[in-house]
């Protein structure tokens, strides 16, 4: 049989296209050689957004007393936090094989290898010892975890996100390697759950492009909570649990019983044939237009094998348009505002341009900040707690960008989303009735 879509991958682009496109009436196989949902759904975002709310109810129990609220002797089970994790991923792979089963989408759980494309544009795929063929392919492939060559480290038992999700008894000291996202994200967890925590970070600031004056201030957060930071510091050598670093031609070294290697992904694009089709690469990914169509008209990419965007959200409306695209709905991917958020606590989020790639690029605009503190509902549930919204607007006052520090800023970066995404103005912003009280009037109030 020939189906019209098939599908490599089921991860947030994978399995969001498969569904799409089974309810658009295309016959749809999609081959999966792990688990559907993907790094993301099995040992990425929901797990580890899983831990973190464990580790914010224990700190918010912790904390109570500043609320006059007696908790005393605060515990936690972290047998059970690991349990609890395991059965939010459990439950939602379930939800996405019921989708698939509902769409009419056939699902391969193997390994899929392209073996090439005919002069008809027909796609042949092989799978488990059969042969399947198709009319259009999607590349989800999503990305894996860069290794970096540090002496030493093949000789060390270190961890990456997946093995730090299946570890069943807390270390006592943590170094991680990388302050990005990632890196950030399980130094919150670790930090709070009472592991000492150490991150070393290449660069001069945590968080990689996010902007800089809320990444400094989450730096000085964690800081006070017993965080050491390494900033500017290179990794040179690993021996067991000692991890050298060096900065300016000075040589120090760092202890913990676990390493977590943390320093980013790249796009998969090993080991399923990518090489039997003669697309367009992109940095270390493949090329795409606006419909997420490769070199190949009828072959396309989304998700992480872009190169562009390692967002779970990106690569889900990538799909979107892909499939749109086939069923003659077009319309392009706008990379205008795709939010980031990093679900430390508080969190801290952003949309559209930052300052340093506005002065980079010579563009002029204007800040607008205030402190969280100016919402009511937000002095409220944070007791002492810090907060900053700071909105940059164009010279003809769009807004562009949109940075938010403090709880709950991966809510309220929506909003601010979809303002950059319309294009519009702070008057037209400013005109819209927030509800009161609630922490989202932070943005009317700093642009009034």
């Amino acid at each position: 049989m020939t189906y019209d879509v098939a599908i490599i991958g089921g991860g947030p682009a994978g399995y969001t296209a498969a569904e799409k496109a089974g309810k658009g009436g295309l016959s749809t196989i999609l081959f999966e050689k792990n688990a559907l949902g993907g790094v993301c759904l099995n040992e990425g975002c929901v797990p580890t957004k899983t831990l973190l709310y464990s580790a914010k109810v224990y700190d918010t129990i912790k904390h109570a007393p500043k609320y006059a609220v007696s908790a005393e002797n605060a515990t936690f089970d972290y047998a059970k936090i690991i349990a609890r994790k395991n059965k939010v991923v459990k439950k939602l792979t379930a939800g996405i094989r019921l989708k698939m089963k509902e769409n009419g989408v056939e699902v391969i759980s193997g390994e899929a290898f392209i073996q090439g494309r005919a002069e008809d544009g027909t796609l042949t795929i092989t799978s488990g010892g059969q042969t399947y063929e198709a009319k259009h392919l999607l590349i989800c492939t999503g990305s894996e975890t860069v290794i970096p060559p540090i002496p030493g480290l093949a000789e060390t038992e270190y961890w990456t996100s997946r093995e730090a999700l299946q570890c069943k008894e807390l270390p006592k000291s943590l170094v991680i390697i990388g302050g990005g996202v990632i890196g950030m994200e399980f130094a919150s967890f670790f930090n709070s759950m009472g592991t000492e925590v150490i991150v070393v970070e290449m660069l001069d600031k945590i968080l990689g492009a996010m902007d800089k004056e809320l990444s400094d201030l989450l730096q000085a957060e964690y800081a006070k909570r017993g965080v050491k930071f390494y900033l500017g510091h290179k990794v040179t050598a690993i021996h067991g649990t000692e991890v050298s670093v060096e900065k300016e031609g000075e040589t120090l070294t760092l202890e913990g019983e676990k390493i977590l290697l943390s320093v980013g992904r790249r796009p998969v694009t090993k080991g399923f044939g990518l090489e039997n089709l003669p697309v367009e690469p992109f940095r270390n990914g493949v090329k795409v237009n606006e419909y997420m169509q490769t070199s190949l008209p009828n072959v396309y990419a989304c998700g992480d094998i872009t190169a562009f965007s390692l967002l779970a959200h990106t690569a889900v409306s990538e799909a979107e348009v892909a499939i749109d695209h086939i069923l003659g709905h077009a319309h392009p991917m706008s990379y205008r505002a795709i939010p980031g958020v990093v679900y430390t606590n508080p969190e801290i989020a952003g949309v559209g341009k930052t300052e340093e790639e506005l002065q980079a690029s010579g563009t002029p605009y204007t800040v607008k900040k205030i402190p969280m503190a100016f919402s009511g509902r937000f002095v409220a549930e944070n007791e002492m707690g810090n907060g900053v919204c700071k909105l940059i607007l164009a010279e003809d006052g769009t807004l562009i960008g949109a940075h938010l520090f403090g709880n709950p800023a991966s809510e309220l970066i929506v909003i601010a989303g979809i303002a950059i995404e319309k294009g519009l103005k702070a008057e037209e912003i400013t005109s819209f009735v927030f509800p009161h009280p609630t922490v989202g009037e932070i943005i009317k109030e700093a642009l009034g």
